[in-house]
């Protein structure tokens, strides 16, 4: 069914082998391998590099290599190996980055939040900051109406410091907090595949007719996009970063289409 060129097939083993370490042989590589943000004291500068090797699941290995073997082929035999796998590299670190980039911003809007709060507390500012930065939690309902009732009361004011401090540092330090996945290395495959195969007819699993190249990247980038930016509760993709590897696959393409005849 997939004919697997040299450098996909590698990659293929590469992910299966790391994630069957995950999950029996050595789990701490989950913890060590993931990409944590700046500042997490379980941040390491490798993760750029090696968070593209890791998963979550089966599910998500799956979904990610099955991406890889039905678009990687074909872009491999037009490049050959050196240039597919630097391709695929370069687009997952720099999706890292650019994840890395949108959540620093986030993090520090976040502690923004929190020293606002810790200057003039009050009940609306504390049911403000849940829902805007923590949509997910709950009970925090039962304080800000007692707080708003009841400005002065210290009890209340060391409760509600208490509960955003707590939120903050588990976003930024939590060991569940790393991202991993090869879907920002993946999201590159997917923008090339697109450029140099635009008119290509994909049939998609989920797609009651076929539907062209070009047309189902530009579809996945808008949803991407709306998803990153309308957050909703449980939602743990990495949209910034799947949207990271279609920036940077662009940006590539662009700089090899200054030599075409290399690059074609």
């Amino acid at each position: 069914m997939f004919n697997l060129t040299p450098t996909v097939r590698n990659l293929l083993i590469v992910n299966v082998a790391f994630f069957l370490a995950q999950m029996s042989l050595l789990p701490l590589i989950t913890q060590v391998g993931s990409l944590y943000a700046i500042g997490s004291p379980y941040f390491y500068p490798w993760q750029f590099f090696t968070y593209m090797f890791l998963h979550g699941g089966w599910g998500h290995l799956i979904s990610n290599m099955f991406g890889l073997i039905s678009f990687g082929p074909l872009l491999e035999q037009r490049w050959g190996p050196a240039r597919f796998l630097t391709f695929w590299m370069i687009c997952g670190v720099g999706a890292g980055l650019l994840y890395e980039g949108v959540r620093s911003y986030e993090l520090y809007k976040v502690e923004q939040a929190r020293q606002e709060f810790h200057q003039s507390p009050s009940g609306a500012d504390f049911a403000n900051f849940f829902r805007d930065y923590f949509p997910e939690a709950m009970g925090y309902e039962t304080l800000a109406a007692a707080l708003q009732r009841n400005p002065q009361n210290q009890e209340y004011i060391d409760a509600a410091t208490a509960a955003i401090d707590g939120a903050v540092t588990s976003t930024r330090d939590s060991r569940n907090s790393g991202m991993l996945g090869a879907s920002g290395a993946l999201f590159g495959i997917l923008f090339a595949f697109a450029y140099l195969f635009p008119n290509t007819e994909l049939m998609l699993l989920f797609f009651p007719f076929p539907i062209k190249a070009k047309y189902f990247v530009f579809l996945y980038s808008l949803y991407e996009l709306y998803k990153g930016v309308h957050r909703t509760p449980g939602d743990n993709v990495a949209h910034f970063a799947h949207l990271g590897g279609l920036l940077i696959g662009f940006i590539i393409l662009r700089f090899w289409e200054r030599d075409r005849e290399k690059f074609y």
